[in-house]
């Protein structure tokens, strides 16, 4: 889980006619980079805030967030207890589903609340951008999924819950 506050965690991706390569926007521990300038002014057009490091409060607290996930695993083998295991698993879940739902009110945040007085303006239309998956956004095809950092947290969190099943399923109630 170290490497994951080096590497990208998250990704959004668009495609429009009029930028057939892409445009990508990775999402770090603790900043963006890509073409966050220029979505952020194609973005403004449409009556969506400019997006800066500064509107995320996460960027300051997650690398400690993962840092204590890390300690507690540490911990965790270092006790070698089914309960410890029990506990780890499910701090890796509630941390997982947290991170999705933070990501989800931000991006409904930041899809619904428009400037009225943006240049293009379409009666009804939000552009929150999809939670995981592809979705259309006017004339762009906008995808958001996991990077190779959120890739690491979800092969950790399977392996996690897989030592957890053998621990339960092969060695039955031995170790408590």
């Amino acid at each position: 889980m170290i490497s994951a506050l080096f590497v990208p965690l998250w990704q959004i991706l668009m495609w429009a006619p009029q930028y057939p390569e892409g445009l990508e926007m990775k999402i770090w521990i603790d900043n963006l980079s890509g073409d966050v300038k220029i979505i952020s002014a194609l973005n403004h057009y449409i009556g969506m805030k400019h997006i800066e490091v500064s509107m995320f409060p996460e960027f300051g607290y997650m690398k400690y967030i993962v840092m204590a996930l890390v300690a507690f695993g540490l911990i965790t083998a270092l006790v070698a207890r089914r309960f410890m295991l029990m506990a780890f698993a499910s701090l890796l879940l509630l941390t997982g589903i947290a991170a999705l739902v933070d990501f989800y009110l931000w991006g409904y945040d930041y899809g619904h609340n428009l400037d009225p007085t943006a240049p293009i303006v379409v009666p009804g239309m939000a552009y929150q951008p999809p939670l995981i998956g592809t979705k259309q956004l006017l004339n762009f095809t906008a995808f958001s999924g996991p990077d190779i950092g959120g890739w690491i947290f979800l092969v950790i969190g399977i392996a996690v819950f897989a030592m957890l099943a053998l621990e339960i399923f092969k060695f039955g109630k031995k170790q408590a």
